[in-house]
Parts: structure tokens; C-alpha cells; sequence
């Protein structure tokens, strides 16, 4: 039986929307070239930044990785964590405030970019690919970094407190906050990993030192030596703000050295050293350390993987968020 005419013109009219729909799905994936022809100069200007930034201060690579993570913890990669306000946005959660940090380097990038391209990159895919360079001019891995996210209207601290992983917690438990922003096992331990450069206050581990879980001693599982030398530099009632390597004797570099200290008890946190030493690490997390710990091509693939899979939580796309002209305001 022959179309009509009207039948011929709804289903062309059908197919030219699920085109159309199609397009659309694909576009609000990320990509790598998003901004190929919007702002062909962007990975360039932020390497730049990012280079000028370390080379200022050698922390700022961690500095930088971390509020990625952070951010992207949070409500999906979306820049929240970014976001100045009262004391109800992220930047006042407990695993934020006197301790995120890197904000000016974001300014200053956002500020770079914007005199080549004016309103066209995210603050959140400028915090993805400084996480990248900050990475790689430590001697890690490279990678293509997905882009196309769009930023956040919305600063939550009360979800970031809920969401954020602590250096106290139980492993089951941080497990659980990456199972929830839909990551698994192998993304806890290669994204501990990060903690191959970077540093820690001592009270973010000197409860470890004395009277460990309320025992009246440290923690067993912390080598002597190291014990000692923690002891004498953040002692009862000093400075809990003094800083330490969180990778012992390679401090700057990013290595699989991290994992070679978890295995002869250096992890410098609780939230580190459980991956290798605790109950539960046995069935779920201590192989990975071991394997990343004597092959480092495997947990630079690992942690690539993992990078991009956290870049990818929740991002908002099309016309979902906006283009932030400052990364620490919503647009008036």
C-alpha cells in the first residue's frame, strides 16, 4: 500500500527527530576537542598557568589534583567547590575550609583563558585539566581530558561533609562515598595514589601517634622509625598545623613510591595505610597496593582510568549550568 503524502511527511518529520535527538545525546557527552574551535588556544594557556603555579610552589600540583577531586565529590564536576559564599558552601566543609586551597591559580587561568576566548570555558573544565598538567609536571601520566562540562549554580557544604572522604574513616566506609558517586574499588586505590605528591597537617594523622582509636598507644601498623621521627615533629599539644610529606622520601614526584610505603608501613594517614594494613583490605583493597606497588605502568593506566571516570560524575551539559565569567560567583 502506497504513503501518503501526509503519512511521508511524518515519517520524515519522525526521523529528522531522532536525528535530532541523537545529535543532541552526542553533544552533551564530553569530549576531548570540545573547544577545538571555540578556544583552539585553552590547553595551552592552562599549561601555562599550571607550569608558572608549580613552578612558584612545588605543592600547588597537589593543591590543584585535589580540589578536581574534591569538586567533583560533591554534586558532580560542576566547579561548585569553587564558589565563595557564607558558611553553608563547600569551601567551609571539614575536609575544605583552612585546607582547600589553589583558588588564586584558578583565577588566574580563568583570567588567561577568558582574554583569548571571553565566555566560552567552564571553570569546570578548567579545574579538570589543571588537575591533568599538575599530574604531568610531576612525571605522571598523561592523558586526554574529557571536556564540555558546564558549571554549577550551587554550593553544598552540607553534602560535602556527607560526601567528601576523611582521613578517619573506616575503609568500608570510604569505599562506600566512591561506590556512591558510582566508582569501585580499583578507583579507591589508584586515586590514593594522588597522595604520591602533596602534604598533610599533623592533625590529619597525629591521632595515629599516641593514643590510637583510645588504646593509649599509636597505631601498630606505623613503622617505628617513622613513628618516632612523627612524635618529635607534631608532639601533645603542638602545632597541629605543621605540614609533612604525604609521600615519605619522595616528596614532589609522582610515583608509585605511595604504594612502595604502605607496604612496609610509611602511609602517612589512617585512610592511607588501611588500604594495605587492615582487616579488610585483604579481600578488597591490599592486591592493588601490592600490584601498583612493583609495577608502576599499571597504576599509571589505573589511574588515568579512574581520573577520567571521575571526571565524568554527574557532569552538566547543554544548557544545563552556565559559563561562569568569575569561577567564584554565580553568573547576575
Amino acid at each position: 500500500m502506497m504513503k501518503s503524502p501526509n503519512n511521508f511527511k511524518g515519517y520524515y518529520y519522525s526521523l529528522f527527530m531522532i536525528s535530532l535527538m541523537l545529535c543532541l545525546g552526542a553533544r552533551s557527552q564530553l569530549t576531548t576537542d570540545f573547544y577545538s574551535q571555540t578556544c583552539p588556544s585553552l590547553l595551552s594557556t592552562v599549561r601555562k598557568q599550571v607550569q608558572s603555579a608549580i613552578k612558584t610552589e612545588m605543592r600547588m600540583a597537589a593543591s590543584l589534583l585535589r580540589l578536581h577531586f574534591h569538586d567533583c565529590f560533591v554534586n558532580g564536576c560542576d566547579a561548585s567547590v569553587l564558589l565563595d559564599g557564607d558558611n553553608s558552601t563547600e569551601k567551609f566543609a571539614l575536609a575544605n575550609v583552612n585546607s582547600a586551597r589553589g583558588f588564586e591559580v584558578i583565577d588566574a587561568i580563568k583570567s588567561a583563558v577568558e582574554s583569548s576566548c571571553s565566555g566560552v570555558v567552564s571553570c569546570a573544565d578548567i579545574l579538570a585539566i589543571a588537575a591533568r598538567d599538575s599530574v604531568v609536571l610531576s612525571g605522571g601520566p598523561t592523558w586526554g581530558v574529557l571536556l564540555g562540562r558546564r558549571d554549577g549554580l550551587v554550593s553544598n557544604g552540607t553534602l560535602a561533609n556527607a560526601a567528601l572522604p576523611s582521613p578517619f574513616e573506616a575503609l568500608d566506609a570510604i569505599i562506600q562515598k566512591f561506590v556512591d558517586v558510582g566508582l569501585n574499588i580499583t578507583d579507591v586505590v589508584s586515586l590514593s595514589g594522588g597522595h604520591t605528591i602533596g602534604l598533610a597537617k599533623c592533625a590529619t594523622f597525629d591521632n595515629r601517634l599516641f593514643n590510637f582509636s583510645g588504646t593509649g598507644a599509636p597505631d601498630s601498623t606505623m613503622e617505628a622509625t617513622m613513628l618516632a621521627d612523627l612524635q618529635s615533629f607534631c608532639p601533645v599539644n603542638g602545632d597541629s598545623n605543621r605540614f609533612t610529606a604525604l609521600d615519605r622520601n619522595s616528596t614532589d614526584l609522582f610515583d608509585n613510591h605511595y604504594f612502595k610505603n604502605l607496604l612496609s608501613g610509611k602511609g602517612l594517614l589512617g585512610s592511607d595505610q588501611i588500604l594495605y594494613s587492615s582487616d579488610l583490605a585483604v579481600s578488597t583493597t591490599k592486591s592493588l597496593v601490592e600490584s601498583y606497588s612493583s609495577n608502576s605502568k599499571l597504576f599509571f593506566n589505573d589511574f588515568v582510568n579512574s581520573m577520567i571516570k571521575m571526571g565524568n560524575i554527574s557532569p552538566l551539559t547543554g544548557t544545563n549550568g552556565e559559563i561562569r565569567k568569575n569561577c567564584r560567583a554565580v553568573n547576575s
